[in-house]
């Protein structure tokens, strides 16, 4: 029985974003607190869209974690895989408001901290989708508890899901970071990244052909390649290229997390078996909500306006 429809497995931690746009860190006085993480965010937006989700991730045993179990909970995710930590802090990002690529500054202590008791078979029978990050899968013990997981996940009959969200201020060994991902490749997941990834990973400017040809070989049939303005490429080993322009945003308010609703979208479309196109189009309608929107997606979206406007 499939009561879950998407296990998010990574990094839980406070956002901490600047109060003036497109302002750097070193001149920013003033940060408002926000609940974040890649895999936190889709877990929370899949929940705003009427999916179940679980979120596996570990924070602190302080004020911060407390703020995170109760704004989990508010938002209706499963917390029943999450792991409060004894001696290590929550993890903290600050970020620049930005309405391009974000500057941010990484404090992680708790967020890695992920076990394999956290996750067990039975729980991952019940879901339907298996979602994690570069970002989670960077340090130990976090990365060995996913790939283990994540293989019996694939075992289990789940589809694997991955936002390659590589930098190297957080993996500064690009080396280990393409092997991991090997390893994580090859069960075929669903993978998402953009221009700002690749160009990280690969530290220099790669070719669209170049990208998909190195993650096809990897063994992922579906990459979905985000391009900021310039659209959304999809590539797919079975039905070809797919290109969308990107929707036209009169003012954007926060970059922050557009990724993660964009992904959350995709994943919503797929579970609910929609074509590849109209994948990426009811995503990159979320996308649009959420640069609108400083901070989170709001209240009370309506998906089947999103799905059918």
């Amino acid at each position: 029985m499939k009561t879950i429809d998407i296990i998010s497995v990574g990094e839980v931690l406070i956002d901490f974003i600047g109060h003036e746009v497109n302002t750097s860190i070193s001149r920013t006085k003033n940060y408002h607190r926000f609940l974040g993480g890649s895999p936190t965010n889709v877990a929370v937006n899949a929940s705003r869209l009427g999916l179940k989700s679980c979120l596996v991730a570990s924070c602190g045993q302080d004020g911060l974690g407390d703020y995170i179990s109760r704004k989990l909970k508010k938002n209706n995710v499963d917390v029943s895989c999450l792991r409060r930590c004894e001696y290590e802090p929550t993890s903290v990002i600050f970020v620049s408001k930005s309405t391009e690529t974000p500057e941010f500054i990484p404090f992680r202590e708790a967020d890695c901290k992920i076990l394999k008791h956290q996750l067990l078979d039975e729980k991952i029978s019940t879901a339907k989708i298996f979602h994690t990050t570069c970002f989670a899968l960077s340090k130990n013990p976090a990365r060995n508890t996913i790939l283990e997981r994540s293989q019996k996940a694939k075992e289990l009959g789940l589809r694997l899901s991955i936002d390659i969200n590589f930098s190297e201020k957080i993996w500064p060994d690009r080396k280990e970071a393409k092997s991991v991902l090997k390893d994580y490749l090859s069960n075929d997941p669903l993978v998402k990244l953009s221009e700002d990834d690749c160009y990280r990973l690969f530290a220099e400017v790669k070719s669209e052909d170049y990208i998909f040809d190195y993650f096809h070989n990897l063994g992922a049939t579906t990459i979905c390649l985000t391009k900021g303005k310039n659209g959304v490429v999809v590539s797919d080993k079975n039905e070809g290229l797919f290109f969308q322009k990107a929707i036209e945003i009169k003012k954007v308010k926060d970059a922050t997390g557009a990724g993660d609703a964009f992904w959350t979208g995709f994943l919503f479309a797929q579970i609910q078996n929609k074509s590849l196109e109209e994948s990426i189009t009811i995503a990159q309608k979320l996308a649009a909500i959420k640069l609108q929107n400083v901070g989170r997606l709001p209240d009370k979206i309506d998906i089947n306006k999103i799905i059918l406007g």
